[in-house]
């Protein structure tokens, strides 16, 4: 790699890696030295053909879902992950309460296979079409409709609490009567 392209890898590298970081996080279940492990990979292969990367970012993505799948069929056994309980639901929100619902988020994405934390962190973190999540995957559209379903369906039962933070959708009003006001 001559100078220019190792200064072009080092801007990429310094600029990017905290977003590509995030996803290896999300992608290994929320263990960050796992991550590190496969960002740090990723960031090797591409390393060795940057010259010839047409978009680095994708293709350091790619790398890193790739290397997640083939984790995952290696059939290693799983750790067990110690978590503190969830906090109660009625609480009243203060400054913590973002930072709880991410912990409570994380242990549950770690309890998810790491086909169902894959297929979510693909479909709702990287907002990406079902169709490319297929194709990423290598799998069928069909599959991913229906890991996704299961995903979600576990992921309520883990962290239902999680539920109770999700934006409702607003009906509009059809009269002028007073809106209902929930406690």
């Amino acid at each position: 790699m001559d100078a220019e392209a190792q200064e072009s890898f080092r801007e990429f590298v310094a600029g990017r890696s905290t977003a590509l970081l995030r996803t290896a996080v999300l992608l290994s279940g929320g263990d960050r030295h796992a991550a590190e492990d496969l960002l740090q990979n990723a960031l090797v292969k591409a390393a060795g053909r940057w010259q010839r990367i047409d978009e680095p970012e994708a293709y350091v993505r790619q790398v890193l879902y790739r290397q997640q799948i083939s984790r995952w069929r290696l059939k290693w056994r799983r750790r067990e992950v110690t978590v503190a309980e969830p906090p109660e639901a009625g609480r009243v929100p203060d400054a913590s309460a973002a930072a709880e619902l991410r912990l409570v988020l994380r242990s549950a994405l770690s309890r998810l296979t790491a086909r169902q934390r894959t297929v979510l962190v693909l479909r709702y973190f990287e907002d990406l079409p079902e169709t490319e999540v297929a194709r990423i995957l290598g799998c069928s559209v069909g599959t991913v409709r229906s890991t996704t379903h299961r995903s979600l369906a576990r992921l309520r039962e883990l962290a239902p609490e999680l539920a109770a933070v999700a934006p409702r959708p607003q009906q509009p009003s059809r009269d002028f009567s007073p809106v209902e006001v929930r406690p």
